[in-house]
């Protein structure tokens, strides 16, 4: 992504990239290529437009000599109209070269994009559950979105740009010094002493630029806090609304004195590049009409005109080609970037050869299962037990004992550190990744609804679905009559993350959505933790009959809603210390019992009067 770009398009580096700016190297030079390698015959084609158009856009300088010298000075009306006409020919020319130039630059850069899009969609959605809970959401967004867009930029932008500039400068010598070597020699010196005050002064309002971005992203995080459905719910029950408006008021009055003091420091600046574009003018005038009047009588005024011509055509390419450092090491960070994501090794892969086994899923069974996300912190320690084809086994513990993380090793959103996890004596690993997952239904706590309608959620898990179907799903999840008593049905929309649904709505929407996958192994985690006794209720007359039919597991914060499983394992601190039947565990007066008295003791309690 191009960082901050001060006046006339000058953009400076920011002290963080400064600090972190890449090593070039020619392997990384040699990877940027290999993305327009696919689109080599364009790219030829858009050096020569850039060389061609380069030339011709030069050429009607040297044709205003022409029609000053051999049309106005010589009063040759045929001449004049000649060279008139030549030079708007040529600029037409130019132009329309420019237009082809602009259209292949943005066809390669698009095209480099999509394939880049492609590439990093594609090895994001290979990377395993641990990369996008320990990275940053906003950080791999923009990955996806600013940096590849930067790429584009880059294309368009800075690659021809500079080549474009360099020829131009290039032509623009070769012309000066054809027409007249010592005028030339002026033209070439001065130029480089006259971006001096140029760069001084874009600094300088770059840095108020810089202030006044910094303002604005402040302005805009407070109209996202406060002006958001959550935060203006909050500013309102704490009766905040005089005080964030001050605080608005405040960022916003500091935001106008930055915009003032930017407009002046651009129009001082103005002021001095005007000043010092004129300055390299006046000396050609100068000396030239001293060579022409003193020294050499074969220079003409048309000759110092194309002169003053070239050297001013020669302004934007110099200023530009010194931001050439700029934007390369911008442009080499950005692909550094995207590069750090394109070789991330995807934790969680396919073996090849991966099993895909002919039979349904019956028994699973985890054997001296080890898992950790740092080493220095164990979550699971030694986990064995077995669960036989149609049973039910529940897992219970306190908060941060590892039993969401015991059940995401089973579809491999994780790896086991330490032995291993068996689908009918199958190493998990062994099989076929999309197999396994289609063979595992998890409904979580945390629901995740797409913005859609209720119909579209349903059929993400089975796209052919017949209406027969997602009316069995629905009736035994418990959500049928809800979706009946709505005015579009199944057409419903349910809002943004669900957000038009409550909790236990959502819920049993999650849970025919697994069924409809139809899966061998099905996982309840914590699917009722944060509903009210109803939704619960109602849930839970769902959940009943679906264990009693399926190889099950059920993870429960509230005891009662596992009391139909077939064993129970009580975990603590990533060890089971406790297995057997409700009745079984009671009798033991260990961390079962003491699980669910404190539990039931705390419910049977009535509040007092």
């Amino acid at each position: 992504m191009p960082g901050p770009r001060g006046p006339m398009g000058r953009s400076f580096l920011t002290e963080e990239e400064k600090a972190n700016r890449p090593k070039v190297t020619w392997p990384l030079l040699k990877r940027v290529l290999s993305y327009l390698a696919p689109y080599w015959k364009q790219m030829v084609l858009v050096i020569v437009a850039i060389l061609v158009s380069s030339v011709l856009s030069l050429l009607p300088s040297i044709l205003t000599g022409r029609i000053i010298d051999e049309g106005l000075i010589a009063r040759n009306m045929n001449a004049l109209i000649k060279y008139i006409l030549l030079s708007l020919g040529v600029t037409l020319a130019a132009n329309l070269i420019g237009v082809l130039q602009s259209y292949l630059n943005s066809w390669i850069a698009q095209h480099v994009t999509f394939d880049m899009r492609n590439s990093m969609y594609r090895k994001l959605q290979s990377m395993s559950q641990r990369f996008f809970t320990t990275n940053n959401q906003g950080d791999i967004i923009m990955r996806m979105t600013s940096d590849i867009d930067g790429v584009q930029s880059t294309i368009t932008r800075t690659m021809t740009d500079i080549l474009s500039n360099a020829i131009t400068l290039i032509v623009a010598v070769i012309l000066m010094y054809r027409q007249n070597w010592i005028l030339a020699t002026v033209g070439v010196i001065i130029i480089p002493l006259f971006t001096i005050p140029t760069r001084t002064a874009g600094k300088t309002r770059w840095n108020l630029t810089r202030e006044s971005q910094e303002c604005n992203d402040e302005i805009n995080g407070i109209l996202n806090e406060t002006l958001s459905v959550s935060g203006q719910l909050l500013v309102k029950l704490f009766n905040k609304e005089e005080v964030e408006y001050e605080r608005y008021e405040k960022v916003n009055e500091k935001m106008i004195r930055l915009n003032i003091r930017e407009s002046m420091a651009g129009r001082w600046f103005r002021v001095i590049i005007s000043t010092t574009a004129s300055i390299g003018p006046m000396l050609l005038y100068l000396v030239g009409g001293i060579i022409m009047m003193r020294y050499d009588e074969t220079l003409t005024v048309g000759g110092i005109t194309v002169l003053v011509t070239l050297l001013n055509n020669m302004y934007r390419p110099v200023n530009q080609l010194l931001d050439f450092q700029v934007e390369w090491i911008r442009s080499m960070a950005l692909f550094t970037r995207l590069f750090a994501y394109y070789d991330m090794e995807p934790e969680v892969q396919n073996k090849e050869n991966a099993l895909i086994p002919k039979t349904t899923i019956g028994t699973v069974t985890f054997d001296h299962v080890g898992f950790y996300y740092d080493p220095e912190r164990q979550i699971l320690k030694d986990i064995n037990f077995y669960l036989p084809s149609g049973q039910c086994v529940a897992i219970v513990g306190p908060s941060g004992s590892g039993k969401s993380t015991l059940v995401n090793l089973i579809p491999r959103l994780y790896d086991v550190t330490e032995g291993a996890v068996l689908f009918d004596g199958i190493d998990v690993r062994d099989l076929d990744l999309n197999y396994l997952r289609s063979c595992v239904g998890i409904v979580s706590q945390e629901t995740y609804l797409f913005n859609g309608t209720i119909r579209d959620n349903l059929l993400y898990a089975k796209p052919d679905a017949t209406e027969a179907e997602l009316i069995d799903a629905c009736d035994q999840a418990n959500i049928l009559d809800f979706i009946n008593k709505q005015e579009l049905g199944f057409d419903t929309m349910v809002g943004n993350r669900g957000l038009k649904l409550s909790g236990g709505e959502k819920q049993r929407l999650s849970i025919a959505r697994v069924l409809l996958k139809d899966p061998d192994v099905l996982i309840f985690d914590e699917a009722t933790s944060s509903l009210d006794s109803i939704s619960e209720r109602k849930i839970q007359e769902a959940i009943d009959p679906l264990i009693e039919e399926r190889t099950s597991i059920l993870i429960a914060h509230r005891l009662s809603t596992i009391l139909a499983a077939d064993t129970i394992l009580v975990v603590k601190d990533g060890i089971i210390v406790e297995r057997g039947t409700h009745e079984e565990l009671l009798a033991k007066d260990g961390v079962y019992k003491e699980l669910y008295e404190t539990q039931f003791t705390v419910r049977s309690k009535k509040p007092k009067e």
